[in-house]
């Protein structure tokens, strides 16, 4: 397992354990990962992508509910 691999399995563990205000501090780090994976031409994992996917749903969720009526 590469650095970058060990640091995306850090990341996912974090996320499961964390808060949903830790959650949304932590999408730009499984960004870059995701992002420096692919431009290594290395494979992202299925899981990781999902995972982004649903951490970025709640930003957006977040950002509505924050949003004045």
């Amino acid at each position: 397992m590469t650095p970058l691999e060990q640091r995306a399995s850090l990341l996912e563990q974090q996320i499961e354990k964390a808060s949903q205000k830790e959650r949304l501090e932590l999408v730009p780090q499984i960004d870059r990962v995701i992002a420096t994976l692919s431009a290594r031409g290395e494979v992202v994992p299925q899981r990781l992508i999902r995972l982004n996917n649903v951490l970025k749903e709640e930003v957006i969720e977040d950002m509505f509910d924050n949003m004045p009526v």
